[in-house]
């Protein structure tokens, strides 16, 4: 008996112990050095390390309005990222639902813009917004495509958040089409018999049953609209004067432009908090609407 615990605990330790070894050294190991440095003066490069203390979160609160700005601007785009994302990639799951000829080929299509690397998607969008849209404009004389989109602080908040929606919306699309596929036919031909309209069949039957793929939506879509960064790189990279400068962007300037990593790092464990604590009582909120069919 000893022995064949000794061997289960061997197996164990060589198929997940890699695993374990590589998750500490990447992620355990960068974060606690993390929460150090944000009590540091540290620059990223000087062998010279002192202690400040709280000295850095108090500056990020009380002295650091950039911080703020970006912190509103990731708040502003979090929310209208995630209603965008999660609306479009439910209707796109419930019409690819229904027995169309193409709908394998208008899912793949959907999904196509998350396998585009976010950088590069950035540049390519950068170009239509500058370059394609103009040339559109001239043709067709639609005042549309003649807005400043990158160059105007409303217009590039809404670029910004086109383009998001646009990568992101197909990949949420994929958990509602497996969500929807799970709801019971009966159900449906149930409600249908009794008289329900489209409207009270996916209010009171479909939502209900889909919400636990409602969760992991949701919590993708907060996760990715809070830590937006490539896409804000490439797009704008921050501008114009630092109206559309995320908190992740504002982070990566203050470590690794401004060689301040003591404040950058405290600003990420600031960071961090918040989006743990928002994204925890999302969970606990949706867990707490799923229901059993």
């Amino acid at each position: 008996m000893k022995h064949r615990k000794s061997s289960q605990l061997l197996q164990q330790l060589v198929f997940v112990g890699p695993s374990i070894v590589f998750f500490i050294l990447i992620i355990v190991v960068p974060f606690l050095l993390g929460m150090v440095y944000s009590f540091t003066d540290w620059n990223g490069v000087s062998e010279n390390i002192n202690w400040v203390g709280f000295d850095n979160f108090v500056h990020v609160f009380a002295n650091d309005p950039k911080f703020q700005t970006a912190f509103w601007f990731t708040v502003r785009f979090t929310v209208v990222g995630v209603v965008l994302t999660n609306v479009i990639g439910f209707f796109l799951a419930y019409f690819l639902t229904k027995p169309l000829k193409t709908r394998n080929i208008l899912r793949t299509i959907f999904f196509m813009p998350n396998v585009i690397g976010g950088l590069l998607l950035g540049f390519i969008w950068q170009f239509i917004f500058v370059k394609g849209f103009s040339a559109v404009g001239d043709v067709t004389g639609w005042s549309f495509f003649n807005l400043p989109w990158l160059g105007d602080e409303p217009t590039a908040f809404w670029g910004i958040v086109i383009v998001f929606v646009w990568q992101t919306a197909g990949y949420l699309m994929v958990i509602y089409i497996s969500s929807l596929t799970n709801v019971s036919p009966d159900l449906l031909e149930a409600a249908e018999i009794d008289g329900a309209s489209r409207w009270q069949v996916l209010r009171s039957i479909i939502l209900p049953l889909i919400m636990p793929g409602v969760t992991i939506c949701l919590f993708l879509a907060i996760s990715w609209s809070f830590k937006m960064f490539d896409l804000n790189l490439s797009l704008t990279k921050g501008g114009p004067f630092g109206s559309t400068e995320s908190v992740a962007l504002n982070i990566y300037n203050e470590a690794f432009v401004n060689n301040r990593y003591g404040i950058g790092t405290a600003k990420a464990l600031v960071f961090f908090v918040i989006v743990a604590i928002i994204t925890m009582i999302q969970v606990r909120l949706t867990k707490s609407k799923e229901v059993e069919a």
